[in-house]
């Protein structure tokens, strides 16, 4: 089965430079197999035994900190589970603006007591649903100009997130099929 390991904050902005050709070989070096990356955000795709998969982005994070001096949150899906996502989005619909659709992946599940603290009029007409380990995001006026932030969804919901656009979503399940 193939996963598909989403880093947080690299190439983005000019800042935390680390070439896609490093991170894959980091992935090798791990122990992971079929490896490939997608675009310069952060994005590998991968097959890994059961205990490499356990290890690997605690393996990952560490080797990007030692090597490149960032601190990176590692956050795995498989195939199955993108799957999942793509059908749970709440916010899809036949007259849905793709562009305008993200998701927000959680390192852990959030409690319902913490999921009931975020304000769904932080950041009007931008709307979000948490399911499982996901934030779904609709975001009219984009990424960029969207109070519901990854610090603040992070600070809200004691967990780390790393969030795609939806055609970005698309792609990574395309690409995690066997």
């Amino acid at each position: 089965m193939k996963h598909v390991a989403l880093l947080r904050g690299i190439n983005v902005g000019g800042k935390n430079i680390l070439p896609m050709k490093d991170l894959a070989a980091m992935f090798v070096a791990a122990g992971c197999r079929d490896v490939t990356t997608y675009i310069q955000s952060g994005n590998v795709v991968f097959s890994a035994a059961a205990g490499t998969l356990k290890k690997m982005p605690a393996t990952i994070a560490a080797k990007i900190a030692d090597d490149f001096g960032y601190r990176v949150p590692v956050i795995v899906r498989s195939h199955e589970e993108l799957s999942i996502v793509i059908r749970r989005n709440p916010f899809l619909n036949p007259e849905a603006y793709q562009k305008i659709l993200h998701v927000a992946f959680l390192a852990d599940a959030p409690g319902a007591e913490a999921i009931s603290k975020l304000d769904p009029d932080r950041s009007p007409p931008d709307r979000f649903a948490v399911i499982g380990r996901d934030v779904f995001l609709h975001l009219p006026n984009g990424g960029g100009n969207t109070k519901l932030t990854n610090a603040w969804l992070d600070s809200k919901l004691s967990t780390v997130s790393t969030v795609r656009n939806w055609a970005t979503i698309l792609k990574l399940h395309e690409m995690t099929q066997v």
